[in-house]
């Protein structure tokens, strides 16, 4: 069933689409700086984006900035709201569980495929972010791998490019954790739907809610535990030592999200009367 689930994902037009325009802003972004030769001042714009013109190594990072608050939610929110309710609305959801499928088992698979689309999108945006980015800017004037030389680290210490390849897969895993979660939220909704649509907006409206609650005070109590609150802890990994404590935090918050979120699938998707 999952080695299903994944071939129909990689079939998909609509899947392709999302990778291709997640890979498509970073992209535009490097050639309008590599032409304009106009950056944003450090501490203005993106993380990493001011830094990106000396080093083109530096510009995944900058990538993922770039797509993380609005694109990557909204693919993911997408894909993992067409999960349950696309099939309902293609009529071809009763016809998956006539199979000696148990509902938790499609359901198990479902989460597999959002997690292979999240993981492939990160790894896509990563990989042609770093291409563009050392084809437009290059590389550092004093990177040699595993050398003496490299990149200056947000704590002031130089990293050789093989740090900061490590430090760039670390990313890789947390911001995929990260909208694993935002999938398995969208996966909830899809169950509670048969419109693709429908779900893929309250997961936006979820992100949205989470977004807008992080600066009221009045949210204090609940900042910790809303998701959008640790999507930024990644930017602790390029620094040295690497500060473990957000990361950790964050990854058990969105952890957390992940198992509440698909055992409200699975409770709801299992007592539903499905005629579709």
């Amino acid at each position: 069933m999952i080695m299903t689930e994944l071939r129909l994902l990689l079939r998909r037009r609509r899947v392709w689409l999302c990778w291709v325009l997640l890979c498509a802003l970073p992209a535009l972004v490097a050639v309008l700086l590599a032409v304009t030769k106009i950056v944003p001042p450090p501490g203005q714009g993106g993380q990493f984006l001011s830094a990106v013109v000396n080093d083109g190594q530096l510009f995944p990072a900058a990538a993922l900035a770039l797509v993380l608050p609005v694109f990557l939610p909204i693919t993911v929110a997408i894909v993992a709201g067409d999960a349950v309710a696309g099939e309902a609305s293609a009529g071809t959801l009763r016809y998956l569980l006539v199979r000696p499928v148990s509902r938790l088992h499609l359901l198990a698979a479902k989460l597999v495929g959002i997690g292979a689309f999240v993981l492939l999108a990160v790894l896509f945006v990563t990989v042609t972010s770093y291409i563009v980015g050392v084809a437009a800017f290059g590389f550092g004037a004093d990177a040699t791998l595993g050398g003496a030389g490299g990149i200056t680290s947000l704590s002031g210490v130089t990293l050789t490019p093989l740090q900061l390849a490590q430090r760039t897969a670390l990313t890789v895993g947390y911001l995929a954790l990260c909208m694993l979660a935002i999938g398995a939220v969208g996966l909830f909704f899809s169950t509670l739907t048969d419109s693709p649509l429908a779900a893929a907006l309250g997961v936006l409206a979820f992100v949205v809610a989470s977004t807008a609650l992080l600066p009221l005070d009045a949210a204090s109590a609940i900042r910790f535990y809303l998701p959008t609150r640790h999507w930024l802890a990644w930017v602790d990994l390029y620094r040295e030592p690497i500060a473990w404590r957000a990361v950790r935090q964050g990854a058990t918050v969105q952890a957390g999200y992940i198992l509440v979120a698909f055992g409200a699938a699975w409770a709801n998707f299992t007592t539903k009367d499905v005629t579709s």
